[in-house]
């Protein structure tokens, strides 16, 4: 399955979005969190910035509980904010979605084999994202068959002209909190051996809700912020506890480097807001030390 849009231009901004936890008929995640309320509060902010986004990546736990309904609200918000931004948007799936649900309501599917992994890949002015369902039905660690890691090579075989990112929404790298490392990715020596040397600059994951950073096969991997809740990564020995708080993470292709760049989105106070160039121009004055 592919398709291809985007626009022109030396550098891509692509704005990932994970763990939403969408749910049904305005429950609160662990009786707290409206999710719904912080993904659109997210959308406006990032539409309202004027900034140009090439494409809208939501790496998996769309939902709460994989309910028809919640993907619904979930597309009902998501939509319009990439009509107005003339964004691409990128699905991916988690172990809290359900294979029918997303595909007939969130992607208007309603034939074919609606059971099977949602492996796509999509073209972002030459940016080539590939997505791989690394979900399990039923269960909550993720994993990999050997029909997925053969197709991803014969995707990977030919190269795309600004390389690719490569989204699964479990992580295949440990994670310092007990209960996170055990839901990982299963094997991931396996897709290793399938990337290494490839056109892969990063890999873009979700489901930990802590923010973190590693390697496979020397590709950077990055585990972005949950627009849900945050896990705490320092909870007491013997604890396993979950913060208010939320974020999404900014992913900038400039020519040869890809930067991943966290973004608080917590309501907060404002320190200072002031127009860019001023600060520019402090800037300057203080290398030419007369500021």
């Amino acid at each position: 399955m592919s398709t291809a849009a985007g626009r022109s231009g030396d550098d891509l901004t692509i704005i990932q979005l994970t763990d939403t936890h969408i749910t049904t008929g305005g429950k609160l995640v662990h009786d707290a969190v409206d999710t719904l309320d912080a993904l659109r509060r997210t959308l406006d902010r990032i539409v309202e910035s004027g900034r140009r986004v090439d494409a809208l990546v939501l790496s998996g736990d769309l939902t709460d509980d994989g309910a028809p309904e919640a993907y619904r609200r979930l597309r009902a918000v998501v939509e319009p904010a990439a009509a107005s931004l003339g964004a691409q948007v990128v699905f991916a799936m988690g172990n809290h979605d359900k294979r029918t649900a997303f595909y007939t309501e969130l992607l208007s599917l309603r034939s074919g084999d609606l059971a099977a992994p949602y492996d796509t890949v999509h073209d972002v002015c030459g940016l080539r994202i590939i997505v791989l369902d690394s979900t399990i039905p039923g269960r909550h660690e993720g994993g990999l068959t050997e029909e997925q890691l053969t197709w991803l090579g014969d995707q990977l075989a030919l190269t795309s002209r600004r390389g690719t990112l490569l989204v699964l929404h479990h992580p295949p790298i440990p994670s310092p909190v007990t209960t996170v490392n055990s839901l990982r990715l299963q094997e991931p020596d396996r897709l290793a051996a399938v990337v290494a040397g490839s056109d892969v600059r990063m890999i873009l994951c979700g489901h930990a809700h802590v923010t973190g950073t590693g390697a496979v096969a020397r590709i950077p991997v990055w585990v972005g912020p949950a627009l849900s809740y945050r896990v705490d990564p320092l909870a007491p020995v013997g604890r396993h506890r979950g913060h208010a708080g939320y974020g999404f993470t900014r992913i900038d292709v400039l020519g040869d480097t890809v930067v991943a760049t966290a973004v608080e989105a917590t309501p907060a106070e404002v320190v200072y807001d002031i127009p860019e160039q001023d600060m520019l121009d402090r800037l300057r004055a203080l290398a030419l030390g007369t500021g």
